[in-house]
């Protein structure tokens, strides 16, 4: 079984990238794992670009930069057209095809074309794409038990607000079930 677990989650400002980035790492945190969490975006607020590197690991991480992550997740077109060829050989990439009309190339990987926003939207949970694919990234690349990652999810709910956790739980569900 595979010790180590990289993700490279990329989008626009405001998509909930780094919010997804802390949820991982809360998550392998909560397993007694090592980590690490490292968040890039552009000067801009909303609407720029943004991507955050975790790794998650039973052994001592030597750079919390990752360029060929296991586990790829792609939130609009330009980290697509960016990102796309630098997931390893034989790991997963995700794609929002809400936001993204290419199609990868790519056969060593599997990829799964999620689209996380219309289903978020047409769900009532405007904002929560980040959550749908994270459902969908759990179900497929099971890299830390599902209970763990609800309880993360739950763990950054700072005010512990329960119609939060509410639709935290149902935009994950929503992902996890797709079959896409």
């Amino acid at each position: 079984m595979r010790t180590t677990h990289t993700f490279l989650l990329a989008g626009f400002g405001g998509q909930g990238i780094l919010f997804l980035g802390k949820v991982l790492a809360i998550a392998g945190l909560l397993e007694d794992k090592e980590l690490s969490w490292l968040p890039s975006y552009g000067p801009e607020m909303r609407g720029g670009t943004c991507n955050c590197s975790v790794t998650i690991s039973d052994e001592e991480i030597g750079s919390p930069q990752v360029l060929t992550p296991s586990c790829l997740v792609v939130m609009n077109q330009p980290s697509f057209d960016k990102f796309d060829k630098s997931t390893e050989a034989g790991g997963f990439t995700f794609i929002d095809s809400s936001l993204v009309s290419s199609k990868s190339e790519r056969k060593d990987v599997s990829v799964f074309y999620v689209p996380a926003t219309t289903l978020a939207n047409e769900n009532g949970l405007k904002g929560l794409a980040n959550i749908v694919m994270l459902g969908k990234i759990c179900r497929e690349y099971p890299f830390l038990p599902k209970e763990t990652v609800l309880a993360a999810l739950e763990k950054n709910n700072k005010k512990q607000i329960p119609e939060i956790t509410e639709r935290n739980n149902k935009a994950f569900a929503i992902g996890y079930a797709y079959e896409g």
